[in-house]
This record gives C-alpha cells, sequence and structure tokens, in this order.
C-alpha cells in the first residue's frame, strides 16, 4: 500500500528535504542517495516490499505531503482506513524525542513494517529529529543484517525481536542501544530480568494507530522502572462506564474509546489489566484472562518453563466457559500440573485459577509477532 496521500497537490510550501542533514539512508546493506529517492524511479531503488514501503515513505514526506493513508490495527474496533496529517505525526515525533530526549546526530534503526504505523513513525522521528536512517527488513534478529562498526542509539521493535537478540550473539549490542521502544504486545515475563541486566533503556510502548504511535511509556529497566505506563504530555485520561481507558490526545481531534481495561493510579499514569473483548463468563464470573496469564507467566518462570500460553474460556455445559490454559507445544505432567494449580492457588482467587489445561502444536501469530489469540483459541474448538 502506498503512504502517499491521495490528494498529491497538497504540499507545504518548505520540507525537510534541505533540513534533514544527511545525503543517503542506509538500506539493506547500501547506501541510497536521498537525490535518487526524491526524483528517481523507486522501483529500480527497491528490491523488496519493505524497501518500497520504506522509500515510498521517505520521498512522501520530504516532498512535504500534508496527509498519509493507513490502515487501524483493530485496537479500537474493526479495522479500517484512516487519514492522518502531517502535523499530527509530526508532533507525535516531537513528544517521542522530548521524553526520551533523542538527538540529532543519532542512529536509528528501522526494523518494523514501514506500512504501518509504528515503522512509519520511526522514519518520522529520523527525517524530524534529524537521526541517521539505517533500515534492514524486518526479521526476527535484525541488528544481525547491520554492521558491528555501527553503533544505534536509538530503535522499536516488537516483543519476538527482544526474545530472539537476547537469545542471540547480538545480545550485548542490543544492550548497548541507548533507547528501545517495545510494542505490538506485553513482553513475557522471562525477558524483565534480563532487561533488568543490559545498560541500554527498555520501554513499554501504549498506543494505537488512531492515537499516532504510542501516547504512554513505561519504563522497563533502570533506577527509573515503573509498573505503570506514564502518559505523554498534554494527553489526558478518562474511563467510559466499562472501565475502559478513554484517551484525549493534542494532536488527535476527536476522543480515542479504546477496549482496553484499565486502572488510572495518577492523572498522567494507569495499569494496563487486559481487554474488554477478551472478558470470559465462566459460571456468571467475569473473568479478565490478561490477570490469569500474568499470574501464569510468574508461576511457569519460577519453574523455568518457556513457553508461550494463553488463558481462555473454551465452550462448557456447566459454567457456560471454562477457565482453560492452553500453552504451545508441551504436555505437563501430572505432577507439573498439580505443582502449577497449587501455586495458582496462593496467588489468585479461586474462580480465576484455570480449570484445565490443554497442548497445542503450533499457535497462530500475527505479522507483528503477537499470538493471534482468536485464531489460536480456534484451533482447540474449530479443529477442522
Amino acid at each position: 500500500m502506498s503512504s502517499r496521500s491521495s490528494n498529491d497537490s497538497k504540499k507545504i510550501s518548505t520540507t525537510e528535504a534541505d533540513e534533514y542533514p544527511y545525503p543517503t539512508l542506509w538500506l539493506n546493506g547500501r547506501d541510497v542517495a536521498l537525490a535518487d529517492v526524491l526524483t528517481g524511479d523507486l522501483t529500480s531503488l527497491a528490491t523488496t516490499p519493505f524497501e518500497e514501503s520504506t522509500l515510498d515513505f521517505v520521498r512522501a514526506w520530504l516532498h512535504g505531503d500534508t496527509t498519509f493513508a493507513l490502515h487501524t490495527s483493530g485496537s479500537t474496533g474493526t479495522p479500517k482506513p484512516i487519514t492522518v496529517s502531517r502535523q499530527q505525526m509530526l508532533t507525535s515525533a516531537t513528544l517521542t524525542a522530548q521524553a526520551l530526549g533523542l538527538l540529532p546526530g543519532y542512529t536509528a534503526l528501522v526494523c518494523l513494517d514501514t506500512r504501518y504505523i509504528a515503522g512509519k513513525m520511526m522514519l518520522v522521528r529520523c527525517l524530524t529529529t534529524g537521526m541517521r536512517i539505517v533500515a534492514v527488513t524486518p526479521t526476527a534478529n535484525p541488528l544481525a543484517a547491520v554492521p558491528t562498526n555501527r553503533t544505534i542509539d536509538f530503535t522499536a521493535l516488537v516483543p519476538y525481536q527482544v526474545y530472539a537478540m537476547l537469545d542471540s550473539p547480538e545480545r550485548a549490542r542490543l544492550g548497548a542501544i541507548r533507547h528501545t521502544l517495545i510494542g505490538g504486545a506485553a513482553l513475557d515475563l522471562h525477558a524483565l530480568p534480563a532487561l533488568a541486566t543490559l545498560p541500554g533503556r527498555f520501554y513499554a510502548t501504549y498506543g494505537m494507530t488512531e492515537t499516532i504511535s504510542h501516547i504512554a511509556l513505561q519504563q522497563l529497566n533502570g533506577p527509573d522502572a515503573s509498573s505503570v505506563f506514564r502518559a505523554m504530555p498534554g494527553v489526558i485520561l478518562t474511563l467510559d462506564e466499562r472501565g475502559c481507558l478513554v484517551i484525549h490526545a493534542p494532536h488527535v481531534p476527536q476522543s480515542i474509546i479504546t477496549n482496553d481495561l484499565v486502572k488510572i493510579m495518577a492523572p498522567d499514569a494507569f495499569q494496563w489489566l487486559g481487554r474488554w473483548d477478551n472478558i470470559i463468563n465462566s459460571g456468571g464470573v467475569k473473568i479478565i484472562p490478561e490477570k490469569v496469564e500474568e499470574a501464569v507467566g510468574a508461576v511457569l518462570l519460577g519453574l523455568n518453563i518457556a513457553r508461550s500460553f494463553i488463558v481462555c474460556g473454551l465452550p462448557d455445559p456447566r459454567l457456560g466457559h471454562k477457565l482453560t490454559l492452553i500453552i504451545d507445544g508441551m504436555e505437563f505432567t501430572p505432577q507439573q500440573w498439580n505443582v502449577i494449580l497449587a501455586k495458582l492457588q496462593e496467588a489468585l482467587p479461586a474462580y480465576e485459577v484455570p480449570k484445565d489445561h490443554l497442548s497445542v502444536p503450533a499457535f497462530r501469530y500475527t505479522d507483528t509477532g503477537k499470538i493471534h489469540r482468536q485464531k489460536t483459541i480456534e484451533i482447540v474448538t474449530k479443529p477442522y
């Protein structure tokens, strides 16, 4: 999908083309001249869809396009196309730069899909802050594609990339990055102790396409590590009647009503609890599966079991839905399950303790590496 506006006649009178301080960007192992990006044939410059979407957006931005077409992820409802303005993206990028202290001259690794908001906003942050662009096709271990003599100061990752690099020769290079954003899904508890040993700063992000990337950050390591998300300056947080977060942001014209259940801890801080649309009604009791998953994750971590899992409600004639733990590719022995149950009974109310467990051979994942909850559940409920 092209990132260019459908109305190419809408330009700003001055662009960042003369202000961006570097004549090239580094793309999958080669320097690409911005002069060629601005005036050349992109089909001759790009060899992959990632390269095409990256160069297309850079050209659109430096040409001064004022609107950009995006597609939402479905965080606030059915996925849909939306149009965002250049000023909205610029404001979002500025807020991030101020929050993290990003500086001109930094080098940023762009390794998220630039067809979507997370990847596009990495490019905007580079182009507006004056950071060198090092762009590589998204993989589990993008640092492996970057020469060791290139120092990376800033990047944004999704959890599966973090896991892969923590378990690779690039672990030290990951830790040397000054600021790393992690979004798209919550990190497994197994990763947090590893991040705590690294010198760079890691931040979980909260946001969506409709908010033009993140509107809140949670520092995961270092002396300022926190258990809550802190909103960016100017963002106002409220709750709707369901207890779901409502976002009022200065760069978003309308309030955003989410399906995220949160606990407001302070005017600018909240704790994420789970998704309203994931709530399980079991025996007349409403259960937030993400709360149960947090407890399960802590138990599995203590038992040194590193497997993907979800908690869901499977159809049950007595309860309506039976709280069930589904784990990826591992069968618990009766002894293991009894130990897990005993520890969960210490940590959770009785109604939040899973009543059963199942193993599936392979979980389903989204394009960004997030567990696809519904498709994974359907492995059990719709096996054929």
